[in-house]
């Protein structure tokens, strides 16, 4: 039963040994008291005392205390009658005690808060505690997370190595050593060096020079194309139409020249066989076109438009056009590999990066976006799968592979790549032109050792930059299928040759069994005749794209529409 007491007319309940009394009769824990909150409701609670809690202020003049961490202490309000939670209030408290916090403490103008070393994250405000990265999406590595006392790092699985701190990618021997200009053997954990068909390899370098006819390099200017050899010992204007230049391209198979300017809204073409070089008008595009390339195995031009925003495809009769990829930012280079049915271009301003997608603009994706400020032009090295590009804000050349993968820095500034303008890649050099210095330069196409300047213009600002050779448009094989070749000990060829023989001749007779329960089948199911288009389903492209004839002895044959 519950005891109480009165007070004349009042009967209160009488509180027990751990409770105080307030003035109203309320019973409120002891450790409640003196803590700056009134539990009582006439805060006689927190009166006539001597010394308040941990987390409370202290009012002399009163003798009570008030919150002291929250908004009642120095919130410019009187709660002490004599204003003394007023004064003060620059006082640092993480002096006392480290403000309660278990690690770090930060003194704020009003108050204070806490903080967490590198691996660790704050709870209930005060306190840190470790924290497991790798718990949450995997501490953003694409394969092994390892949780470290403070922090987290990424590792890769063997075979593998670690790129940009978080993502693996598989070890290329031949991109590592990078000691072939083409076609790396591996043979006993060695490398070899191959060339391509056309190429003879020099003994010693792992170089690969081209064969047959002589190298040229077109190069567009403010007076118009100039045609030249790289040895210097030949040099002439092509045309003298003088305009802003432009990006220049080339049919080599047909000896054949396009390029424009990016005030013009029309892409010519000239004939390297005639003997006037007279221009003509291949099609009406739009200004701003500050990128050309042409696709060799369909005959189809692609350029990018700074105006439209967009990247562009036409048939090189100038019949068709079409507008693949649309809403870039400001598009500056563009680049194909008709083998691999592959179109690159680059886009800068906005969101820099590098992009590839299929002839007909599909499967679109991005190959490099970070560490790139301005994109100004591509090239392709076709024998090894690489791309190459000149960023003019970083003031670098820099390849990666087809796959976005194995990006490396090439060329770093060196006075004659402050501002670049085209790029192009043949045998074992990359090439580029500067505006600021106008020349035309190279160096080594591996790690930019061994620059030379090749063209000195004069005061003639050089752009748009092609090199005319017939093995830089092979249209026989995709020469990335001997890219990388491992040789066999000859145990293991001899196991694997006999396994093979074993395997046909199995394959022989099951077949000769078929044909004898089938004889009367109907021969309307040959494959003979069979149709397959190797890109794409835009009627644009469908119009040039060669049909594949597949026959019963398992060969094919090819023809174009």
């Amino acid at each position: 039963m519950l005891s109480c007491f009165c007070d004349k007319a009042t009967c209160f309940p009488k509180c027990g040994t751990e409770q105080f009394v307030c003035n109203n009769g309320r019973c409120v824990p002891l450790n409640l008291r003196c803590d700056g909150v009134d539990e009582c409701g006439d805060s006689s609670d927190e009166i006539s005392c001597l010394n308040c809690t941990s987390g409370s202020f202290h009012c002399v003049a009163a003798a009570r205390c008030v919150p002291s961490r929250s908004v009642w202490r120095c919130d410019n309000i009187k709660d002490c009658e004599d204003g003394s939670d007023e004064e003060n209030c620059d006082d640092n408290e993480c002096d006392i005690d480290n403000g309660g916090c278990s690690h770090l403490c930060i003194d704020l103008p009003l108050g204070f808060m806490c903080d967490c070393p590198s691996g660790m994250r704050l709870v209930q405000d005060t306190h840190c505690q470790d924290d497991n990265e790798c718990d949450i999406d995997n501490g953003g590595c694409s394969h092994l997370c390892i949780d470290l006392p403070l922090g987290f790092m990424c590792d890769c699985p063997s075979g593998m190595r670690l790129v940009q701190d978080t993502h693996c990618q598989d070890v290329d021997h031949s991109l590592d050593s990078d000691v072939c200009d083409q076609i790396c053997v591996r043979t006993n954990g060695s490398l070899e060096c191959e060339c391509q068909d056309g190429y003879v390899l020099t003994a010693g370098t792992g170089q690969c020079k081209a064969t047959g006819v002589a190298v040229h390099v077109a190069v567009t200017t403010h007076e118009g194309v100039k045609w030249m050899d790289l040895s210097v010992s030949e040099q002439r204007n092509i045309t003298y139409k003088r305009a802003s230049p432009g990006p220049v391209s080339a049919l080599n198979a047909k000896n054949m020249l396009y390029w424009t300017s990016p005030e013009n809204d029309i892409i010519y073409r000239v004939s390297l066989d005639s003997s006037d070089y007279r221009p003509a008008v291949l099609l009406k595009a739009s200004i701003g076109v500050l990128g050309l390339a042409v696709d060799w195995i369909h005959e189809l031009l692609y350029w990018v438009s700074t105006n439209t925003h967009a990247l562009h495809v036409a048939s090189l009769n100038g019949s068709k056009q079409s507008e693949l990829i649309s809403g870039l930012s400001r598009p500056t280079a563009v680049a194909v590999q008709p083998l691999l049915g592959y179109v690159f271009w680059a886009d800068s301003e906005v969101s820099p990066r590098i992009e590839r997608a299929r002839l007909n603009g599909t499967s679109r994706i991005a190959l490099i976006t970070s560490s790139i400020r301005y994109p100004v032009a591509i090239s392709l090295d076709i024998t090894r799968g690489l791309l190459y590009w000149a960023d003019s804000g970083l003031r670098t050349v820099s390849r990666v592979a087809f796959d976005g993968q194995h990006r490396k820095t090439v060329v770093e500034s060196n006075g004659y790549l402050d501002q670049p303008f085209g790029l192009a890649v043949f045998e074992s050099r990359v090439y580029w032109s500067d505006q600021l210095t106008n020349s035309i330069c190279s160096a080594d196409k591996h790690n930019g050792n061994m620059l030379q300047v090749s063209q000195r213009l004069g005061s003639v600002s050089p752009a748009g930059l092609v090199i005319l050779h017939p093995l830089l448009q092979p249209t026989d094989s995709d020469p990335l299928q001997s890219k990388t070749r491992t040789s066999l000990p000859d145990s293991q060829f001899a196991w694997l040759l006999s396994l093979t023989v074993i395997i046909s001749l199995l394959l022989v007779g099951a077949l000769l069994w078929r044909q004898r329960s089938e004889f009367c089948a109907s021969r309307s199911h040959s494959p003979l005749g069979e149709v397959t288009l190797k890109e794409s389903q835009d009627p644009l492209l469908i119009s040039r794209l060669p049909i594949v004839h597949e026959h019963k002895d398992g060969t094919q044959s090819g023809s174009a529409h």
